[in-house]
């Protein structure tokens, strides 16, 4: 039996497990990887590859990075190569249509919700923060749309309350891998028939900015958990100390109310039923910061200053004694 051509496109970390995937299996020939160009990053701002990069290097494929892939050149040359089928995976680019029409089999796309909900950026996070009881994957045949081509296959997972975004990001590219290899035979053997999108129930999940980790303690202390959750490890869930909260901190100065309000970042939590102004510590010791919240209220167990290390509540307090009352903002 003849390998079927494929070439891979992908950028982000997500892209990793699938490229792995059909690389190990001998029904593939990867004839080529495209990801975007090397960014500049760190202080130093040195060139640094992608991570799809840096596994295809790994792995002797050929790989090809345009700046834009509406690019005439690039096209020609994927052309050239005679894809029989591409798959992208979290890429970072919207393609032309003269890239999907260009493989006889089209365009496949592994995105990380069940479709149509969670269009967009970033599905895996997004499920979070709604406090979804589950999730999963898409294979889907990719049109011009945004995440709206028919759908292939699907696979559920529950969201578990120990999932933050990264650890439910890891299992979410290792079952896309799985269901990719598992649905391309059937699909080119014409044993799929794609299924378009329902109308109804689609949503948008729209890139995550950094302001979205702040904490509004107004709200229930179930969606602040959600949301610490969600945007784990970035942007991360933070928030400030008062200047007057910070007065302790700085009792040694001539001039206290000058001191500014401490951002925290707040890196593991629990809902605990106890009521209390929102913002508010209602009580701190070696069990954790309890702050009120709109509804009930959250124990802080692992936080960490603006420039300083990750500490349990209990190693924080040894430094930063915070009283009952200390308002965060």
């Amino acid at each position: 039996m003849i390998p079927l051509r494929i070439i891979f496109m992908g950028t982000a970390e997500l892209s990793c497990a699938s490229l792995e995937k059909l690389f190990n299996d001998k029904s593939f020939q990867l004839v080529a990887v495209v990801t975007q160009p090397d960014k500049p990053k760190g202080r130093d701002l040195k060139l640094t590859p992608s991570p799809v990069k840096i596994l295809a290097s790994k792995l002797n494929l050929p790989v090809l990075q345009p700046l834009r892939a509406r690019d005439g050149k690039f096209i020609s040359e994927l052309c050239e190569l005679k894809p029989d089928l591409m798959v992208v995976v979290a890429y970072g680019q919207i393609l032309p249509q003269s890239i999907l029409d260009l493989p006889p089999f089209g365009c496949l796309n592994v995105h990380t919700s069940l479709l149509p909900k969670y269009r967009g950026a970033a599905p895996i996070q997004w499920a979070i923060a709604d406090g979804d009881a589950e999730t999963g994957v898409t294979i889907m045949k990719m049109d011009a749309g945004l995440d709206t081509g028919p759908i292939l296959s699907t696979r559920r997972t529950p969201i578990l309350l120990a999932d933050d975004s990264q650890i439910l990001h890891d299992r979410l590219a290792q079952l896309g891998a799985e269901l990719l290899a598992e649905t391309i035979p059937d699909y080119v053997a014409g044993k799929i028939t794609p299924q378009l999108q329902p109308a109804e129930g689609s949503t948008y999940a729209a890139k995550i900015k950094k302001e979205d980790g702040q904490i509004d303690w107004q709200q229930p202390a179930r969606k602040i958990w959600n949301r610490l959750r969600a945007f784990t490890p970035w942007p991360g869930a933070f928030t400030f100390l008062s200047e007057q909260s910070s007065v302790g901190r700085v009792s040694s100065r001539a001039d206290a109310t000058a001191a500014k309000p401490q951002l925290l970042k707040i890196w593991k939590a629990e809902v605990v039923e106890k009521s209390g102004t929102a913002g508010t510590v209602l009580s701190a010791d070696k069990t954790g910061i309890v702050v009120g919240c709109g509804q009930n209220a959250l124990r802080i167990l692992e936080l960490q200053r603006e420039g300083g290390k990750r500490l349990t509540a209990e190693q924080f307090l040894a430094g930063f004694p915070l009283k009952v009352g200390f308002k965060f903002v």
